[in-house]
Formats: C-alpha cells, sequence, structure tokens
C-alpha cells in the first residue's frame, strides 16, 4: 500500500509539473510581442520615448530623427517640436506627410511634438491584415505634449482638420501600383483597419493622426511587402532569431526537466522496491519460527533446548 501510495504521488506530480510547464508556456506567448492592439500601442509608447530623447535643447520646428533599441532595428523614427498656433497657422511637411494649415489640437496645449514612425519591414507584424499584401510600409504619425520632454507614456494628441485633409505621399510605391486594385488603409488605436481610395497613383488623404499604408488584395500580387528601408536584421519580438532561440531554450528546458523527472520517478521506484523487497524476506523468516534442537525420548521426537555457557550454580556453593 505504501509503495502504491508513493507510485501515485509521483504520477500526481509529474501531471502538475506539466501543467505549470504548458501554463508558462502560454504566459510566455502571451506576453510576446505580436499582432495586437497592446502590442501596437506599446510600440507607440516605447517610440514615443526615443523619439523625445532625440530632442536634446530643440529648435522649434526643426526635424530631429531617433534611434530606436537594437531588437527594433529597421524601423525608422523622426521628431519634431512646434507651437500649437504656429501648425494652425502654417501647416507643415514632415516627411512624406503634409499637414496643412487650419489644422487644430484637441485638447489644447502650447507646445506639441509630431512622433514620424516608417514601420518597415516590421509593418505586417504589428499591423497584420490577413487577405491582403502591403506595397509600402506603415507610415505613422502621433501628436503629444511638449511640456516635458523627458516624459514617457504620454496620452496621444488629437487633431481636427478644418479646411483640408492631410496628405501622405508614398514616393516609393510608384513603381509597383501599375495594374493593381490598390487602397489605402489606416489603423485605428485598437488595430482596426479602415479602407480608401487613392487620392492619385501613391498618395493617400486623411483627417486624422495614425498610422497608414498603400495594400492590395494578394490574389493580385506576390505576398511580399516592398520595405521603404534596406533589408537588414529585423530581429522581431515574436518571430526572430532571438525568440525562436528563446522558445527553443524554453522547450529543451521543458524537455529535459520531464526526462529528469522521470528517471528521478524510476530511480525512486527502484529503491523502494528492494526496500520492499527485504522487508518481505525478513517478514517470511520471522513467519517460519527458529527451529530447535530434537531429541529422541523413546519412540517421541521432542524439541530440547540448546544448552548454555553458563552452567547453574547452587547458592551453596557461592559461600565462601
Amino acid at each position: 500500500m505504501k509503495l502504491l501510495g508513493s507510485v501515485q504521488s509521483i504520477h500526481h506530480f509529474i501531471i502538475l509539473h506539466g501543467l505549470v510547464v504548458l501554463l508558462f508556456a502560454y504566459q510566455y506567448k502571451a506576453q510576446s510581442p505580436g499582432a495586437s492592439s497592446s502590442s501596437a500601442s506599446s510600440l507607440n509608447a516605447l517610440l514615443q520615448d526615443y523619439a523625445y530623447r532625440a530632442l536634446v535643447r530643440p529648435h522649434t520646428g526643426v526635424i530631429y530623427p531617433g534611434n530606436v533599441p537594437s531588437n527594433l532595428t529597421g524601423i525608422g523614427i523622426a521628431a519634431v517640436r512646434l507651437r500649437s498656433g504656429s501648425l494652425r497657422r502654417k501647416g507643415i511637411i514632415f516627411n512624406e506627410f503634409e499637414i496643412p494649415t487650419g489644422l487644430i489640437v484637441q485638447p489644447y496645449v502650447r507646445r506639441l511634438v509630431l512622433v514620424y514612425h516608417n514601420l518597415g519591414n516590421w509593418s505586417s507584424f504589428y499591423y497584420p491584415l490577413p487577405g491582403y499584401t502591403y506595397l509600402t510600409p506603415v507610415l505613422g504619425l502621433l501628436a503629444y505634449d511638449a511640456t516635458n520632454l523627458s516624459a514617457t507614456n504620454l496620452p496621444e494628441l488629437s487633431m481636427v482638420v478644418s479646411e483640408s485633409f492631410i496628405s501622405i505621399n508614398f514616393t516609393n510605391a510608384t513603381h509597383v501600383l501599375s495594374g493593381t486594385d490598390a487602397r489605402c488603409v489606416w489603423f485605428d488605436v485598437n488595430g482596426s483597419p479602415d479602407f480608401q481610395q487613392l487620392v492619385s497613383i501613391n498618395t493617400c488623404s486623411t483627417y486624422r493622426l495614425g498610422h497608414f499604408s498603400i495594400v492590395v488584395n494578394s490574389s493580385e500580387i506576390a505576398p511580399s511587402p516592398v520595405p521603404s528601408l534596406p533589408p537588414g536584421p529585423v530581429p522581431s519580438p515574436g518571430g526572430s532569431k532571438s525568440s525562436n532561440s528563446k522558445a527553443w531554450k524554453i522547450a529543451g528546458g521543458v524537455v529535459g526537466g520531464l526526462v529528469a523527472l522521470a528517471a528521478l520517478t524510476l530511480i525512486v521506484y527502484y529503491i523502494r522496491q528492494r526496500k520492499n523487497k527485504k522487508v518481505a524476506q525478513l517478514e517470511q523468516h520471522a513467519d517460519a519460527g527458529v527451529s530447535l534442537q530434537t531429541a529422541r525420548v523413546g519412540n517421541t521426537q521432542i524439541p530440547v533446548a540448546s544448552g548454555t555457557r553458563t552452567l547453574p550454580v547452587l547458592e551453596n556453593e557461592l559461600v565462601a
């Protein structure tokens, strides 16, 4: 019974260990950056932080390119600080974005920072679009308060167009658009797409900030994105060599742990088997009893106690 209880306890421990491993793997997968609104929002917050780092004693209206972490190589960012009143009166051309006059910032801030994103080869990773192929990288333009250039996790400001639309000129898309039914796509804060017709062969228009690209139905073109930046190492947090290496390490650790646990179980089982076998042998000897010497008295064989080393001595012999 003890052996059976021990084996059952080990079996339960193995099941519990497997459940813990599965839970850990699920949490690891859930926490990995990927195509979701939470990962895109996290990316926006991270790029805002790194874009603000480029604004060291900035001059108003000057564009400052920023640097991204090494694990996001391939993404381009830039920032420009502006006065809200000046932006409303004059507008600005910021890389591919042309902001017209009359644009109003909500809520009102005296100074703001426009942060530019070019997601390059990461476009389909952070903004997946099943059934469509990206003809251009996803470009983003977001606005933040410029009161504190050391602040992080700032809320995004909204912009209201009062006169004409914001234009996005995808200059690198001209050579891939001919003969295709391409469309503009805008992604809201939840990552939901909104499709619109092109204004011209490579230009989209919008009345709001966010992320934009030009896409085409995958059946009309080979599914290969056309990044604006030269291809290079793009260690994706969810699908790169580094993440694959981590995944393999985790899988190896899990398999190794299970193998070690199985070996330990066999060892414990073997030791308990040997111990129980010895106990059974001792109990068998005890049940059989110890044979006594016998002697024949007449026609009867009767047990006789063995002789003792110390012979009995009469009491009077002990008297001196």
